[in-house]
């Protein structure tokens, strides 16, 4: 089957395949290529939050195609629940945000764990300051057989605890309530047996000397408020000022004369001798991303990785640094450029500096992260409400709405997902948010003129970013239904990525590990496939495969690149 095509071959290290001149024709235009379904009215509609799809045997895919086209198919994998969507709505109705869900008592059953799939979620995150190893194993195997079976991609992402100040287990309760002007007592005397109520144990052995009389303490970021009354030798008394929900191994902050008292945490180490036991459990594992919890600088970040690299000779696992401390945006650019993508984790972080600048910041953080080619995930308090209630508050929905306009690269969710009563609608608000708001920017044609940056340093990489920038430019001119890239090792999918085009990028891989990690970024669908050194064979064969299952149309227009011959063409699908 010969493609029709117009290719524009740019010559790099490895010379490229001059095209057959008698393959050439002109693109179908737009107004004559095959109108691809459009989505249900009532996803735009803000107030209406679409229940999630319940999942019978599994996911809403036909499992019971015929033999011959489930055999041609077989060939290549795509996520299940992407395969699902593109059926039903075509290309331009894909979700280009992605979306983190943590994994927790609410949601840790392989039902579960499918539900939340088949709502969207991209990558599940084990939270490691909750839980023992055999717990998170659990989760991390149950990911890998639902991948394995039902034909997802799930990415894991282990989050460390970190070494900060925080609470202890609460005697094995999920939660506590502190009401307002009850006295609780935190200390730091360690005890075998079940502390009586309203006290609570702190990690910190230098916690009762550090803090004075009339010192404040945040918990978890301010979701509950403390004043600091009185001091008995290893108590620490202290007034409840604002109630809330205390949970297991929260953080604490302490604040002193209207600011952070920075001193003693910036001597604790960023990564604790329990983070590194448990980023052994992680790297034994095979998580996809390792989240490390308030990073102060670039040097934790590169020795983590020359870590991994030796502990696990080719492994690829993602470093994602945590941005919660003033000491994080003081080194904000080296922390991005030395990392493999970056948690925006506004809970803590607004409990360092003022609430007012959180917004600004959050801002600043995600076009950064654009610039430098890093994944960037909003975190923290998203739908909080949710937790409890079974819709969100309007500004909740303005918040997340906010961080998909700027073109975050993804959304998590922390408690909604984890403890929450309505995990399932949570996720599934998350997603018809960013699915509008995405329509919305496209229909307006808002195309943010962000200048981006030179990030390659070899002449290979210099020449793969000038056709990915040009791939972006051509395929918003042109109107193209996708993008096409046949990539090694994900970098040139990155760079489309970060380019933001208006149409889905399709990701074709033939490792599993680079398809898992590609779930992170904005706009990727990545798919596992066997790739040649021919380009064209393999245009051909991704085009019979993919028309196969149903998910592209004779006519559909595609631009296509590839990392290994450094082309671009256009062309459509015959």
């Amino acid at each position: 089957m010969a493609t029709a095509a117009r290719s524009l071959h740019l010559q790099g290290p490895t010379p490229s395949k001059p095209s057959n001149p008698s393959h050439h024709r002109l693109p179908v235009p737009s107004h004559l290529r095959p109108q691809r379904r459009r989505l249900a009215a009532s996803s735009s509609d803000l107030t209406s939050f679409p229940e999630p799809a319940p999942a019978t045997n599994g996911v809403h895919v036909s499992w019971a195609a015929a033999s011959s086209v489930a055999a041609a198919a077989a060939a290549i994998d795509v996520d299940a629940a992407t395969e699902a969507e593109l059926r039903e709505n075509g290309f331009r109705s894909t979700r280009r945000t992605k979306l983190v869900c943590t994994v927790g008592p609410a949601t840790c059953g392989a039902a579960e764990i499918e539900a939340l799939a088949v709502g969207g979620m991209n990558v599940a995150r084990v939270n490691m300051c909750h839980g023992d190893r055999e717990w998170h194993r659990g989760v991390i195997r149950a990911v890998r057989r639902l991948n394995d079976e039902k034909g997802f991609a799930v990415a894991v992402m282990m989050d460390t605890e970190g070494s900060e100040i925080h609470m202890g287990d609460l005697g094995g309760a999920p939660s506590a309530k502190a009401e307002d002007g009850e006295v609780w007592t935190f200390s730091v005397r360690s005890s075998d047996t079940l502390l009586p109520d309203r006290i609570i144990h702190v990690n910190y052995d230098g916690f009762a000397e550090d803090v004075k009389v009339g010192d404040e303490l945040f918990v978890d970021g301010g979701m509950a408020r403390f004043e600091v009354i009185e001091k008995l030798g290893p108590d620490v008394k202290c007034r409840c000022t604002d109630p809330g929900l205390l949970l297991p191994r929260a953080n604490l902050t302490i604040w002193r004369d209207g600011s952070v008292v920075r001193e003693r945490n910036a001597m604790l180490p960023t990564i604790s001798s329990k983070d590194w036991i448990d980023i052994d459990f992680g790297i034994a594992e095979g998580v996809d991303f390792i989240a490390v919890s308030f990073v102060k600088s670039a040097e934790v970040i590169n020795h983590l990785k020359s870590y991994i690299s030796a502990r696990s000779r080719g492994s690829d696992i993602g470093v994602i640094a945590k941005i919660e401390s003033i000491d994080a945006l003081k080194n904000l650019e080296e922390i991005i450029r030395a990392s493999d993508g970056i948690m925006v984790a506004r809970g803590d972080l607004g409990a360092q500096i003022p609430l007012e600048q959180v917004p600004s910041i959050q801002k600043r953080i995600v076009r950064m992260c654009r610039q430098l080619n890093k994944p960037v995930i909003v975190a923290s308090q998203l739908l909080e409400s949710m937790i409890e209630y079974p819709t969100p508050t309007r500004a909740e929905v303005a918040d997340v709405s906010e961080a998909v306009r700027q073109h975050a690269d993804a959304l998590m969710l922390s408690g909604e997902s984890a403890m929450g009563r309505y995990p399932d609608k949570a996720l599934s608000v998350l997603r018809s948010v960013s699915l509008r708001i995405e329509r919305w920017w496209r229909e307006e044609k808002r195309h943010e003129a962000l200048e981006l940056q030179d990030v390659s340093s070899s002449f290979s990489d210099k020449i793969s970013e000038q056709i990915c920038n040009s791939a972006a430019k051509m395929a918003n001119n042109l109107g193209v239904d996708a993008v096409f890239v046949y990539t090694k090792d994900g970098y040139m999918a990155s760079l489309l990525s970060r380019c933001r085009p208006d149409c889905p990028i399709f990701a074709f891989t033939s490792s599993m590990s680079v398809r898992r990690r590609l779930n992170l970024q904005w706009g990727l669908i990545p798919f596992r496939l066997s790739e040649s050194d021919d380009m064209e064979s393999n245009l051909n064969r991704t085009f019979s495969l993919l028309k196969a299952r149903g998910m592209v149309q004779s006519g559909d227009l595609v631009i296509a690149l590839s990392d290994m011959l450094q082309s671009i063409q256009v062309m459509n699908v015959p």
